[in-house]
């Protein structure tokens, strides 16, 4: 599938998961894929790619999805088995926003390591980066907001809570390595 017809084919499958039972994380996930965009200049032919999975990247929430209980476990498994996604939005959507952390707190780091291998480094920020600059209405935010907002709506003792606090220095690092990259971009001579 070529990189645009990727983002075209990505587009109407969230929207048909998430835009009827959750209309809020489909403002989300449409506000993370404008933030991908944002991103092109340092994603060269991965500019697509990034884009397809920003909005994709939720997908697990949807009710008919929803056999763990961690979305980025039930996304990535829909992607591969059913929808037969490409093999790097499917690990990009298993390993999005140290989602790592969150499977060790759920007991399900070895499984989710062991069947969606990561993907590199530099998408893996960018993705973070676009998820936690967006609010859940699908608004441009900060990280440190982002990241209160979460364990605000979730409760500080809870599960999500305890995690997006643990995730919190990781998820500032990916936003620095991110602005660094489009800043190094944007310093060099045209």
């Amino acid at each position: 599938m070529s990189s645009t017809a990727l983002t075209a084919w990505a587009y109407p499958l969230a929207e048909s998961l998430l835009s009827e039972p959750l209309p809020r994380r489909w403002a989300h996930s449409q506000g993370v894929a404008e933030r991908a965009r944002t991103l092109a200049p340092i994603l060269g032919s991965d500019a697509n790619l990034l884009e397809a999975t920003a909005v994709l990247h939720d997908i697990g929430y949807a009710p008919s999805l929803a056999k763990t209980g961690f979305h980025p476990l039930d996304g990535a498994r829909y992607l591969r088995d059913v929808a037969h996604a490409d093999d790097r939005v499917v690990r990009l959507v298993a390993h999005h926003s140290c989602a790592w952390m969150e499977a060790e707190a759920r007991g399900l780091r070895d499984e989710l390591e062991e069947e969606f291998p990561r993907e590199n480094a530099h998408l893996t920020d960018a993705l973070c980066f676009c998820d936690m600059n967006t609010t859940p209405d699908g608004t441009p935010t900060n990280p440190v907001d982002r990241v209160n907002e979460i364990a605000g709506r979730y409760g500080p003792n809870s599960l999500i809570g305890t995690f997006i606090r643990r995730a919190e220095p990781e998820i500032l690092g990916c936003t620095a390595r991110t602005l660094e990259r489009l800043a190094a971009v944007k310093r060099q001579p045209t």
